[in-house]
């Protein structure tokens, strides 16, 4: 089918997707997906070593997605002056900087040293969104992108996939963790050593993802993009930017958007290790647990595929209203069950959450022209929900349970839905993304 063209930020029209850039993208994106995954399988390690409760745990995704609140901005103004390409390699390599820095870690057994990794290994893939989100979105015809973008965002899940079984095998599986009272009972010598015993298991890992992120960085520091992912004023993102992100309703309201997905998303994935572990759940060791949270993720993975031809036919928003609207009916099951119910209603959330972002992203940033890089700086802080809304679940779980703590991302979910309807009445004429065409992508 002949593709229509599309007028980007830029004033480029591009008839037709760059798919090797697409390729390169697309292989960043699977990346920084194992990456934040396996937070998953440090919080029930590194709680069972440092004795953490959950709220305490809760400070692993708050250090990592904290990092987007605070370098988000720092990397839309890297974008505007050196252009995608070269942000994009500055995140793998700052990345990198924070994987190496879990060998220390480790090493020293120190709980806030670990932290401090995370952030820097946050930092670069904030750095990474901030630039590939908006290329994807940019290399191709506009009323495709969001399709494009649920593309990329499906190899980005396949990472989550994997990472929770490599994590739990190399990582859990080699642990050999002890109870409570028996950490207690230990002298400081003692507790030391088996600190840094227990979090060597990391060691070998993140050795591996370092030289992974450093090699990533060499080859796509090698290769030549399109023009608009190089470092020149007609290409970057906001050139002639004057205007205010603040008076744009709909990208606000799809930052709080994304504010609570990746909230809800992160509160689910991060303590389903220990709800499965609950005897009235599944009883399963933390090794166990962590094979099915891949199918968390998985799901998510599947979605995307599927996602992606879907929004071919069907508007953005209407599929993210009925996709929220169902994720808060398996949250609330999950609430309302015991054993393999509750256990695999909590995991269908997975497959619902797959089209949220991608579909949020691209619906926040239509028609923002000259401010889509303020607009995707913007977008990308508001993960900082991933960073706050599970300390409330964290908390809540340590009072009340985990299964009852889960509605904090029924609630969240419920304005997703609400977004997304609402966000589909918008008109077409103003708002190409909301609108899904014919063009293959």
């Amino acid at each position: 089918m002949a593709m229509i063209g599309s007028t980007t930020s830029t004033g480029i029209s591009r008839a037709r997707t760059d798919y090797s850039a697409m390729t390169v993208a697309t292989a960043l994106f699977f990346m920084w997906g194992f990456l934040t995954s396996l937070n998953d399988i440090l919080i029930p390690h590194l709680k069972s070593i440092f004795a953490l409760t959950n709220a305490e745990a809760a400070l692993i995704q708050f250090a990592f997605f904290g990092s987007y609140f605070l370098f988000a901005i720092p990397g839309g103004k890297l974008v505007e002056y050196r252009g995608y390409k070269q942000t994009m390699v500055i995140g793998l390599l700052v990345a990198a900087v924070g994987a190496a820095l879990f060998i220390p870690a480790a090493k020293l057994a120190s709980y806030p040293l670990f932290l401090g990794a995370l952030v820097v290994e946050a930092a670069g893939i904030t750095f990474l969104q901030v630039s590939a989100n908006p290329y994807v979105t940019s290399i191709g015809p506009a009323t495709t992108a969001s399709s494009r973008l649920n593309f990329s965002q499906a190899f980005n899940s396949l990472g989550t996939t994997i990472a929770p079984k490599i994590g739990g095998l190399f990582i859990l599986s080699a642990a050999l963790p002890i109870a409570v009272e028996k950490l207690k009972a230990l002298s400081a010598p003692e507790l030391q050593a088996y600190r840094a015993e227990q979090a060597g298991t990391v060691t070998v890992p993140y050795i591996v993802i370092t030289a992974i992120l450093l090699l990533l960085a060499a080859v796509l520091a090698s290769i030549k993009l399109g023009k608009q992912a190089q470092n020149t004023v007609d290409y970057r993102p906001i050139a002639g930017f004057g205007g205010s992100i603040l008076t744009q309703k709909w990208l606000l309201l799809g930052a709080l958007g994304i504010f609570l997905y990746v909230g809800a998303e992160v509160s689910i994935g991060s303590f389903l290790i220990g709800y499965f572990g609950r005897p009235e759940i599944g009883n399963l060791s933390a090794a166990a647990a962590a094979t099915y949270v891949g199918y968390y993720w998985g799901g998510a993975m599947t979605g995307r595929f599927i996602g992606s031809a879907i929004l071919q036919k069907v508007r953005t928003g209407t599929l993210l209203g009925v996709c929220a609207l169902l994720a808060v009916l398996l949250v609330v099951a999950s609430m309302l069950t015991t054993g393999h119910t509750a256990m695999w209603t909590i995991l269908a959330v997975g497959l619902f959450n797959s089209i949220m972002f991608p579909s949020i992203f691209t619906l926040g940033l239509a028609g923002l022209g000259e401010l889509t890089s303020k607009g995707s700086s913007l977008m990308v802080q508001a993960i900082v929900g991933g960073a706050l809304i599970p300390l409330v679940y964290g908390k809540l779980a340590d009072g009340i349970g985990y299964q009852h703590a889960f509605i904090v991302p029924a609630l969240c979910y419920v304005y997703i839905a609400v977004y997304g309807f609402l966000a589909s009445r918008r008109s077409l004429m103003t708002d190409p993304l909301a609108g899904a065409q014919a063009e293959n992508f």
